[in-house]
């Protein structure tokens, strides 16, 4: 059996998504994106232009959920499915748009740039427990009017794995677009075979702006696959109790749902979101907080009641540097995202409420991640009878280190973690230096990059992403692209 976690009964389930259908027709959801409007309009909705809501009925919501796929795939660069997004398929993916970046040797944030970008790329293609590459930081060595465009440039040229992606204008979208149909081989290919995903953003409570709702709709349109992302705050911008919250969670993916599917019908969307509970004494969004994973998993389960795929931010930390506090939050939040059977969790190597992406904790959560993908996994009978032959057979002796058995079985029974977790003893651990898990996973990022190898994209592919990122850059004043080391 697969162990499994359930934060809501079923009753609740169908309660939260009957109070969210009502929110829909009353207050609505205010849209400020005209084409979307049109389109709710169309379908049956009560549009108060003045105000810019939109009064759904249940029925349309209801139509756009049939139509909704309940699974799909995210395709690497070799045109092979590596990221399932349906049922209890469970992957994992770094969190994205960080605006920092903990530096290795001094341990204080600072800007990332074009260096760090590339760094990291590589280091998710050697990290195996890492199922998908993300648009993980913001460049601060490229104007930022593309620096969501520049992210993917990035990815693209050095990625294998399908990457989780984002734009921050409606223009840039397209010009994104542009660079995955040159990777994809045309726009055919790409729907065909998706190698991104667009998260899009609805702004709690109830609102869409122009901007994500145009997004949403332009994935829609192209076949582009397009990941909810609604962030109440409980507490703040949402109500402080965790149920009302995950209302209010539903009520705004159901609203994207609608329109993404009204825009197109059947183009690939996921149930997904960065939610958190309020800290009253801070005044911040904690993501390593029990209320913000008890949020996701709970509105993860609503998700998988309406049969759509499913996505969390997770396995982050608010802590400044990778400490103690770090590997609680990151470890508890992994944990609990995998039990609930969250598709894509996203969040790993993240710290300070999401702003801030280490290269060094996302080592070690991989390490995480590999214990929760072993937790997952559960207990199997690997023979019959399962024991009882075997222990008849040696008795009282202790001897099972020398038996077949154990050389046959001991790689899919046991978590073997990398030399980032010590196991040794008191005397090997001094022997090796006395070395912290930071300086471990130092020097296990600079192995594995070490060790990468860039995937073969043809000249003429690489040449078109640097004209199509190089033009994006001249329109803001920027000549020349930064160099990427290979």
């Amino acid at each position: 059996m697969r162990p499994k976690l359930t934060i809501l009964s079923d009753t609740m389930v169908n309660q939260i998504i009957d109070e969210a259908l009502e929110l829909l027709q009353d207050p609505g959801v205010r849209v400020h994106n005209d084409d979307a409007l049109a389109l709710l309009a169309q379908a049956g909705a009560t549009i108060d232009r003045e105000n810019r809501v939109a009064r759904i009925p249940a029925a349309v919501v209801r139509k756009a959920l049939e139509t909704a796929p309940s699974e799909f795939y995210l395709y690497n660069l070799e045109g092979k499915p590596a990221v399932h997004y349906g049922g209890d398929s469970v992957q994992f993916d770094p969190g994205s748009a960080a605006l920092a970046i903990l530096d290795s040797r001094t341990q204080e944030q600072r800007t990332p740039v074009t260096a760090d970008f590339v760094k990291f790329v590589k280091l998710v293609e050697m990290l195996p427990q890492i199922d998908a590459q993300s648009t993980a930081m913001i460049c601060g060595d490229v104007p930022n009017e593309i620096g969501d465009l520049y992210r993917l440039y990035l990815a693209l040229n050095f990625m294998r794995k399908p990457v989780i992606t984002g734009a921050f204008r409606k223009d840039t979208w397209w010009t994104m677009r542009e660079m995955l149909v040159a990777v994809a081989g045309g726009s055919a290919a790409l729907a065909e075979k998706p190698i991104a995903v667009f998260d899009v953003c609805p702004s709690p409570p109830l609102l869409w702006s122009d901007l994500t709702c145009q997004n949403l709709i332009d994935c829609a349109r192209n076949s582009i696959p397009s990941e909810l992302v609604s962030m109440p705050l409980a507490g703040a911008t949402a109500p402080v109790t965790l149920a009302a919250a995950v209302i209010q969670h539903a009520a705004e993916c159901l609203s994207g749902i609608t329109i993404g599917q009204l825009a197109k019908p059947g183009s690939p969307i996921v149930w997904g979101g960065s939610p958190a509970a309020f800290d009253m004494r801070e005044g911040t969004t904690p993501m390593g907080d029990v209320g913000t994973w008890l949020i996701d998993c709970a509105y993860t389960q609503v998700g998988k009641a309406l049969r759509l795929p499913t996505h969390a931010y997770l396995g982050m930390s608010d802590a400044k540097i990778v400490d103690a506090q770090c590997g609680l939050e990151s470890a508890g939040g992994t944990f609990m995202a995998a039990l609930a059977g969250v598709n894509m969790v996203s969040g790993a190597g993240m710290l300070d409420f999401e702003s801030c992406q280490s290269l060094e904790k996302l080592v070690i959560d991989a390490e995480i991640i590999g214990m929760a993908k072993r937790l997952m996994s559960g207990i199997e009978a690997r023979e019959e009878p399962i024991a009882l032959t075997l222990m008849r057979k040696l008795g009282h002796r202790a001897d099972y280190l020398a038996e077949t058995h154990t050389l046959k079985w001991f790689r899919k029974e046991l978590y073997l973690p990398s030399e980032v977790i010590d196991r040794g003893s008191l005397d090997a651990w001094k022997r090796k230096g006395k070395k912290t898990a930071f300086q471990r996973a130092a020097e296990r990022v600079d192995r594995l990059v070490g060790k990468y190898q860039q995937p073969a994209l043809s000249s003429e592919i690489c040449a078109e992403l640097r004209s199509i990122t190089t033009a994006a850059a001249h329109k803001f004043g920027m000549e020349h692209l930064p160099t990427l080391a290979e």
